[in-house]
């Protein structure tokens, strides 16, 4: 005899943010490829525009392992868009230095960025796009601001502006 499924009693909050996360990162991912760049690639070229920072620190920002960071910084070095440089703060840190073309192409990346999330909140309701970035920004800033301490279960999520 197959035992039967518990029954829900409230909607699939995971489902929900999970598939909908998913879809825009494939959507973001394929509107950023248009001009060669990753989200990863996008995330360390805005993040090092915006003040000296080392790689460590842009990993942390990125959500990246060393080792994905190290692949990501090769890549926009192969690419002219950012350079490692000694940090003018500290002679032994080294930095991801933006060039004057990845200042241009991270102004590109963003718009698209900024565009593809445009385009998902424009397909609700002006009201409905209100409350449902109020309500996100209520549940990243309180009740889910912190993940819970896991024994290697799940995925650190990216951590909001460094």
């Amino acid at each position: 005899m197959t035992a039967m499924a518990p029954a829900r009693t409230v909607p699939d909050l995971s489902f929900y943010l999970d598939h909908t996360s998913h879809v825009l990162r494939t959507k973001m991912a394929a509107a950023l490829a248009e001009i060669g760049l990753t989200a990863r690639m996008h995330c360390v070229l805005v993040h090092a525009l915006e003040e000296e920072r080392t790689q460590i620190q842009l990993a942390e920002i990125g959500d990246m392992d060393k080792t994905t960071m190290v692949v990501t910084v090769d890549s926009l070095e192969k690419a002219g868009l950012a350079e490692r440089r000694p940090s003018g703060k500290d002679r032994r840190a080294r930095i991801i230095a933006v060039t004057e073309k990845g200042a241009e192409v991270a102004a590109r990346s963003q718009e698209i960025v900024d565009g593809v999330h445009r385009d998902a909140l424009g397909s609700l309701a002006d009201e409905d796009r209100t409350a449902l970035l109020r309500i996100l920004d209520l549940l990243a800033t309180g009740h889910l601001a912190t993940p819970e301490e896991a024994t290697g279960q799940g995925r650190r999520a990216r951590e909001r502006n460094k």
